[in-house]
Parts: structure tokens; C-alpha cells; sequence
């Protein structure tokens, strides 16, 4: 199982971006999914997280500027960010808990999102 991200970059303040992140591989179902980010000389923390029958959950930082959303059919799921700070930059990760013969907890590369003007 390989799970691949993309949509990370440079922006300006107040600016948007939209991550991508998409499984592949022998998977027969997958459950929560969800989106972390650690930044330089911090520890990785939850940003959002979405469940199978679309139950979300953001951090506070992150309520009312981030959403969450996943597409079950093509094993993806996304994070729209508005009105971002400088403060969101750090290397967002994906994490997905995806049955193969058993569940287990997948994450992705990791992308770099850099806010700044």
C-alpha cells in the first residue's frame, strides 16, 4: 500500500492551497483518514480527520479555514486551506487506516507547505 501526496507549495498569506493525498495497492476498504503536519522543531500533530461515513473533526487552529473531505471510490482524500497563516507552515502528512488482510495505519511522503509573503 502506497499512499501519495500532492498540492504542497509556496503561498502568501490569506492565500489557499488544496492537498491531495491517493491509495494504492491491495486494499480492501479503507476507514479514517486523515491529515497531520509537524513543523521545524515541533512534533507532528492531528490537523483533520474524516471518517468512513464523512464524521469530521479539525483542530482548533484550523476551525472555520480548513476542510476536509474524501472520495471513497477513487481512495482519496483532500484538505482545502483558506486564509492561511504563516504559522500553518510546516510538512502536512496524510494517514489512512486501510485494510488489507488486517487494518493498519498507513501514512504518506509528507508535502511542504510554505506560507509567506
Amino acid at each position: 500500500v502506497q499512499l501519495v501526496e500532492s498540492g504542497g507549495g509556496l503561498v502568501q498569506p490569506v492565500g489557499s492551497l488544496r492537498l491531495s493525498c491517493t491509495a494504492s495497492g491491495h486494499i480492501f476498504g479503507i476507514n479514517d483518514m486523515g491529515w497531520y503536519r509537524q513543523a521545524p522543531g515541533h512534533e507532528r500533530v492531528l490537523v483533520a480527520t474524516i471518517t468512513i461515513s464523512g464524521n469530521t473533526n479539525y483542530a482548533d487552529s484550523v476551525k472555520g479555514r480548513f476542510t476536509i473531505s474524501r472520495d471513497n471510490a477513487k481512495k482519496t482524500v483532500y484538505l482545502q486551506m483558506n486564509s492561511l497563516k504563516p504559522e500553518d507552515t510546516a510538512v502536512y502528512y496524510c494517514k489512512m487506516a486501510v485494510t488489507t488482510l488486517y487494518e493498519f495505519d498507513y501514512w504518506g511522503q509528507g508535502t511542504q507547505v510554505t506560507v509567506s509573503s
